[in-house]
This record gives structure tokens, sequence and C-alpha cells, in this order.
């Protein structure tokens, strides 16, 4: 049987995960049409368990180098299992619940940080392969992110030298409208979409005054278009790096209290 052309695009894992919830799903549909479901039944219990699992499974990928990758062999398989594992997890989540509605606070808390955990982990798919691209695409200078301080105080000491005996219109110019775009960090989420700054849009106001500077400071002003490309490329880094620190602030601490939560609520309905 021919598949769909969006399934033949996906990856064996990719297909894996959707054959594997279209049969769960089918599964419920079926299940719960013969049998009224519930959390605490048969099929709800399997479906929980095995979400309960898969989000261990996914707890545990952190520690997969310190494992030299067992058992899964390859970090790559790691890294699919985690994605695609918690994809699966949330959905058994919905399964094991019978898509209804919590009534307690602590299905209330699966559920949400459930959504949240698997939400802003699809997030990080997509920075981690979209932000390595852009950098190799856009950017000329690569930077360590405790570094970009440093570096950008070098820029504006060597931008000051350079101005050192300017004209005193490109001298204004300089103190007025350069600097304080050297100076300052400018870390803007807008390198995320096709609205980044630009060196060029930095060095307007010395193209403004370039027919009018002397041809032997021409060169000058060569030299500090030069540094303001690099200015750019290091905000562009700041930024970058950041928006990937922010995200690991927004998945890992409410993942681990979803490990939390679910050890509690294992726990209490073993205990009951």
């Amino acid at each position: 049987m021919r598949m769909p052309p969006f399934v033949q695009h996906l990856s064996a894992p990719a297909r894996y995960a959707l054959l594997a919830a279209a049969i769960s799903l089918a599964l419920y549909f079926a299940l719960s049409w013969a049998w009224p479901w519930q959390p605490g039944r048969f099929g709800g219990l399997v479906f929980g368990t095995l979400a309960g699992l898969l989000f261990v499974n996914a707890g545990l990928y952190p520690w997969r180098r310190r494992w030299r990758a067992r058992p899964w062999g390859t970090a790559q398989r790691w890294l699919q299992l985690h994605v695609y594992g918690s994809v699966l997890a949330f959905l058994f989540v919905l399964i094991h619940a019978g898509f209804r509605w919590p009534s307690g606070l602590m299905g209330w808390l699966l559920l949400l940080l459930s959504f949240w955990a698997t939400a802003t982990g699809l997030l990080g798919v997509w920075l981690q392969r979209t932000v390595p691209r852009m950098m190799a695409r856009r950017l000329t200078v690569e930077a360590i992110y405790e570094r970009i301080p440093e570096l950008v105080r070098a820029l504006v000491a060597e931008a000051d030298e350079l101005m050192a005996g300017a004209p005193d219109s490109l001298a204004r110019a300089y103190a007025g409208e350069i600097r304080p775009v050297l100076e300052a960090s400018r870390p803007s989420i807008q390198w995320l979409t096709a609205s980044a700054p630009t060196a060029a849009k930095s060095a307007e106001p010395l193209k403004k005054i370039r027919p009018f500077v002397a041809e032997a400071d021409r060169a000058r002003l060569d030299d500090l278009e030069s540094i303001l490309q690099d200015k750019v490329d290091l905000d562009a880094q700041l930024s970058l790096q950041r928006i990937l620190r922010g995200w690991l602030i927004l998945h890992v601490p409410p993942a681990i209290l979803l490990i939390g939560v679910l050890a509690t609520h294992v726990f209490a309905v073993v205990w009951h």
C-alpha cells in the first residue's frame, strides 16, 4: 500500500511513532466502545504505565554519556526515543484519562506538566536544528558565550584607537551614533526571524557622511564598518546562545517536576 506523501518524508523512527500512535488510538476506541473506559481499569492502567515508562526514559536522556549510550546503543537513538517517546507518552496520558479533563489536583498537574514538557521539548528540537544553521549561514564570528562581553570591550577599544585623530564630522558621528551601538549588548529574538538587525543598518550614519569624508579617511570608515559587522555578529551569537539557554530553563525544571509528580501519583495508586 502506498504511503501518503507526508509520511514518505518522515524518518523511520517518526514513522514507527506515528504507527504506534495510530494503533494505540484504534485500541482505545475499540476498547472504550466495548466497555466503559476508566483510568483505573486494565486499558487505562496499561496506557498510564506506558506513559510513565516513556517519561522516565526521557528523563534519563542526560545520563546517556555517563552510561556510554547504553542500553539504546547510540546517542542518536537516545535522542529519537527522547523526542518521539515523549510525544507518544503525552498521547498515552490522554488515552489513560479517556480524553477527559482531570478531576483533581494531581490529574491537572500530570496533564499540564506532560503537555508543557512535550511542547517545550518539540520547541527544543526546532531550536537545535534552526539555531546552528542560522549561525553557520549568517555569521562570520563564532564566540564562546562567556567571552562575548570581553570581545565587545575589545571591539570598542579597537574602534576608539581607529577614531583617534579622525575629522570632526566623523568623530561626532562615531561618538554620537556608532560607539553607543558598539558598547551596548543588543540581544534580540529577531535573530530567529528574517527581521534580524544587520551591520548595514548600524552603519547608516557612516554612509551618510561618507561622501563628505576625505579620500584619506575612507579606509578608516571601511575598518569601522568591519568592526560594526563583528559587533552585530557578536550580538547575534549572544542572542541565539541565550535563547538556547533560556529554553533549558523552560524545559528541564518542569520535566524534572513531572517525574516527581508521576512518582507520587504511582505511589498513591499502588498504596491505595
